[in-house]
């Protein structure tokens, strides 16, 4: 199957006590080169993380970054009571020597640190509130997993349209490559007959042995074997596009697979139009290796 190397995706959810946010970018690479960027409170998650994308992605560089945006934390409120207790009893002895008037109020405590203490209470430090956080980051990693694997899909699409248009051409180019051969092979024998019999007349030559030379001097410009070689390869690139996996290496193998045959076509067979017909292909392979490249 044929999906792009390259795309982005970007999720954003929202629960009660955060918002987290994925973005996560994809470009070329021979391999899986994957970067994912997490905050602290997460970090145990990074191993999760790679298996989710991991199981997505066959080859590819992948950048995945994950934030996370706290919202007013919830406050924890101390009492003294042991020093609350210890200073209204001050007080009352006090007022009963006429030195204080008026009973202690919440305001009073408020300005002793020491009796009222108000802290925020850290997301971190709750368990569920970090689960409900956890849960919802893998949620959105996933749903920004499943929207890049369609825009990677869908620029696939794209990259098969063109590579199948050039694999069309390639199968048109290696029958003609192969009629050129055999018309100049043909061509080869007979010229080399002519030439033989020229000289013929003027050397005595053992005719059954000149002849069998004349077929086997043609027979080394035959590239039957190379065609049927580069015929089995478009068999096999066409099979792999079409199939489930990522395929992007083993189509990049078998174009060098055809290069290989369509040079060893062009040194071989002898004809007029070989050497055009053969540059023709080659210049296609080059484009069709310039796209793999962009392939997963």
């Amino acid at each position: 199957m044929i999906r792009s190397m390259t795309g982005f995706a970007s999720v954003t959810r929202d629960g009660e006590q955060a918002s987290v946010g994925v973005t996560i970018r994809t470009l070329n690479h021979r391999y899986v080169d994957l970067q994912v960027r997490l905050p602290q409170t997460l970090a145990e998650l990074e191993g999760r993380v790679r298996a989710m994308v991991q199981g997505r992605i066959g080859r590819g560089r992948v950048e995945l970054a994950v934030s996370v945006q706290f919202r007013q934390a919830a406050v924890d409120v101390e009492f003294n009571e042991a020093l609350v207790t210890a200073l209204a009893a001050a007080v009352e002895g006090a007022r009963a020597r006429g030195l204080v008037a008026g009973p202690l109020t919440p305001g009073d405590l408020l300005r002793l640190p020491q009796a009222l203490a108000v802290r925020e209470r850290s997301v971190e430090r709750d368990p569920v509130a970090m689960g409900e956080l956890r849960e919802m980051a893998e949620s959105a990693i996933e749903e920004a997993l499943a929207q890049l694997d369609v825009m990677r899909t869908t620029e696939g699409a794209h990259l098969y349209g063109d590579l199948e248009a050039r694999r069309a051409a390639l199968a048109i180019l290696v029958e003609q490559i192969a009629l050129a051969a055999d018309e100049g092979r043909a061509d080869l024998q007979a010229r080399l007959a002519a030439r033989v019999s020229e000289l013929a007349s003027d050397l005595p030559v053992d005719q059954t042995a000149i002849a069998q030379e004349v077929v086997r001097t043609a027979a080394r410009s035959d590239i039957s074997e190379e065609a049927t070689r580069f015929r089995g390869h478009l068999a096999h690139w066409e099979a792999l596009v079409t199939g489930p996996e990522p395929c992007g290496r083993k189509l990049d193998f078998l174009l060098q697979e055809m290069n290989r045959e369509a040079n060893t076509m062009g040194s071989k067979a002898d004809g007029l139009r070989v050497g055009e017909l053969v540059i023709a292909a080659k210049a296609e392979l080059e484009k069709m290796r310039e796209q793999v490249q962009n392939v997963e």
